[in-house]
């Protein structure tokens, strides 16, 4: 129902009469927010005025002892739902052996959907709506600098309830995110039976499986240290290309049983041709799925009536054009340009646009794919061994013993069914995970080098969680953040394997690491500019089909491409920037990983004379604030490509000679 606005003053002079005028600007604001999110059900418009006249607690004890409350609350609410969907997708993101339709089931059901109706209904929404109404985010600009932890929790609590979405809603979303989750975590390509342009087979060993995209593309980097990497690298490149056409024989996935040539898209079994149809654009129906399921949730969020204003208004307080324009700074420097001639130079050949990958700058780099599979095999044969190995890991990254004692526990280590990832605890008693994929035959270097990714995610979420005071202020701004110190340490990884000798001399060793930092950031950005381009696209064609998205989605990564690669690579029109699986698991979460590269390159430079350890407590111990104050708070400074592409110029005033 709607509460008009002569009522909600009248009901604002009456409590101003009982609590006095320095409440009127708090109570205006709580009472129009729950008027905003009240319905017929909630009461009629005597009982409305009844709840806000009842409810209402000004500023003082009662109040800080009302959040005090709150805030454990909803930490057993927010952890215990948490754990839950961790126990309940156990099955599809872990290698555990085969899916079967009931872990699907389980897998997709959202505990929590009812969760925000019932608290509606219980009117507990409402109480948080009336006494902790919502910050806009000019005042948390404009004051958030002087906040205390208490006061940046009491304004992410009223940052809990900007919507009503109906539970059945939220539960098809969920089934809809699930399904292309399980998707992706399926979409593996026997490698030992590709078959290559010149009908060359056994290019890869035979029992080598690897995930779209990211162990194509692992894999892909790992060969520039290999004499015979080019020829492996230009297979896997068209294998990304069929797999973004669609064009891939769906007897190609997930499938030991059949050779496949992707050269003339052929398939042989047992040396007899097969046939196969393609995937028929299943991959962009799942993308239009997630759309079309964000959709039936726009009308609830007024003030971000789409899913685009929600992720980066709401939640990442950073605007889609902020965004785009410091990614396009990048993109458009002379500096790229200049990269990409000193990386041809170095490989010796023409760029192809695989080389967007290019990983030659890393210490690793000049070390083979099977020497660093054998090192990581004896470092860490198994997970077990890995996560035993967690704390020694801190140590050895200059976190105080006692710190590394007590973060290690916190952490478990879990095989993945897909590329892997981290999750994090959301309460104090719970514990991080961390998944990375390994092989049947023990830890690889591709494994063990993801969980050198995801350890950093999950020391991360282990300090932003333990070391704050209220659930309400836990977690870092965004999970670009929290990618920053995953990249952190997985850049670190070669040190965890006991490998210390640098790519080049010591001298040059920093400059290196700034312009692999730097290619690996404009290569995110493009992507993530492609990710943000099609949301745009299926909001201007919301009734488009899954093969006009795919249309779309290619003449995008293609303008993309031309408009900064181009002229960098000598070829136009590669679409090999729509490979990313992030695009069907992950909606629009690729613009995290450029912010986090950006994040990365400031604090690895605001650390190089200090303690990695010490200074990674301090930085996270931050909390959730916005953005721009945490980066303050971190390293001086706002997020900007001015240091690494400064960096960038030092480092080809040296080494491009």
């Amino acid at each position: 129902m709607k509460i008009n606005n002569d009522q909600i003053e009248n009901i604002v002079d009456s409590i101003v009469d009982r609590f006095g005028e320095p409440e009127r600007h708090r109570i205006r604001r709580g009472l129009t927010g729950v008027a905003n999110l009240w319905t017929e059900d909630d009461g009629d418009s005597s009982q409305f005025e009844s709840f806000c006249r009842d409810n209402f607690i000004p500023a003082g004890d009662r109040l800080t002892q009302m959040f005090d409350k709150l805030d454990e609350y909803f930490e057993a609410l927010d952890g215990h739902f948490n754990s839950m969907a961790q126990d309940l997708q156990m099955n599809i993101h872990l290698d555990r052996g085969e899916l079967t339709e009931i872990d699907n089931i389980f897998g997709a059901f959202d505990a929590a959907s009812h969760l925000d109706d019932d608290l509606y209904k219980n009117k507990i929404a409402f109480q948080v709506l009336l006494n902790f109404p919502r910050q806009t985010l000019q005042e948390k600009n404009d004051q958030g600098a002087d906040w205390t932890n208490r006061q940046w929790g009491m304004a992410r609590l009223g940052d809990r309830f900007p919507a009503r979405v109906p539970a059945d809603l939220q539960q098809s979303l969920s089934d809809i995110i699930t399904a292309g989750e399980t998707y992706i975590a399926q979409y593996n390509i026997h490698l030992g039976n590709l078959i290559g342009e010149d009908k060359k087979e056994n290019l890869f060993p035979k029992d080598l499986v690897l995930i779209s995209h990211w162990g194509l593309r692992d894999e892909l980097k790992s060969n520039y240290a290999s004499g015979d990497g080019l020829e492996k690298q230009e297979i896997i490149y068209k294998v990304m290309e069929r797999i973004i056409a669609q064009e891939i024989p769906s007897l190609a996935i997930n499938n030991p049983n059949m050779k496949w040539n992707p050269y003339n898209n052929l398939l042989t079994s047992d040396g007899i041709e097969a046939g196969g149809l393609s995937e028929t654009d299943e991959r962009y129906q799942h993308i239009l799925n997630i759309f079309h399921g964000m959709q039936k949730i726009d009308k609830f969020y007024p003030e971000y009536p789409t899913y685009i204003q929600r992720k980066f208004d709401l939640e990442r307080e950073i605007s889609e054009q902020e965004i785009e324009k410091l990614f396009t700074q990048l993109l458009s420097s002379p500096q790229l340009k200049q990269v990409g001639k000193l990386i041809e130079k170095r490989v010796g050949r023409k760029l192809q646009p695989f080389d967007i990958w290019y990983d030659g700058f890393k210490s690793r780099s000049s070390i083979s794919g099977k020497k660093l599979d054998q090192m990581a095999a004896d470092k860490y044969s198994n997970l077990a061994k890995f996560a035993s190995g967690i704390e020694t890991i801190l140590c050895d990254l200059k976190f105080p013993p006692d710190r590394a004692k007590f973060i290690a526990p916190h952490i478990a280590v879990d095989p993945a069914r897909g590329a892997g990832h981290a999750w994090g605890a959301n309460m104090k008693k719970g514990i991080s995970r961390l998944r990375t994929r390994v092989p049947q035959s023990g830890m690889d270097y591709q494994g063990f080098n993801i969980a050198a990714h995801e350890l950093g995610h999950c020391v991360e979420q282990t300090i932003s969680l333990q070391n704050l005071p209220y659930h309400f202020n836990q977690g870092v701004p965004t999970s670009g953040f929290s990618e920053a110190f995953a990249f952190i340490f997985q850049d670190r990884d070669m040190d965890m394997l006991g490998y210390n000798s640098e790519n080049g001399t010591d001298d040059q060793a920093g400059y290196l690491k700034s312009l692999d930092i730097f290619w690996g950031t404009a290569e995110i950005m493009a992507v993530s500019l492609l990710d943000i381009k099609i949301w745009n696209w299926m909001y201007e064609n919301p009734k488009a089909t899954a093969e006009q998205l795919k249309i779309a989605t290619i003449s995008a990564a293609q303008e993309i491409w031309n408009r900064f690669f181009a002229d960098i690579f000598g070829s136009h029109d590669a679409t090999i920037l729509g490979i990313y699986s992030h695009m069907i698991a992950y909606p629009l979460y690729l613009a995290e990983y450029p912010l986090g590269h950006l994040i990365q390159f400031q604090i690895e430079k605001h650390i190089e004379d200090k303690n990695l350890g010490v200074e990674m407590e301090r930085i996270c111990s931050a909390g959730n604030i916005l953005p721009q104050l945490w980066m303050q708070k971190a390293v001086g400074q706002n997020i900007s490509t001015v240091p690494m592409l400064s960096a960038v110029d030092d480092a080809l005033n040296i080494l491009d000679k």
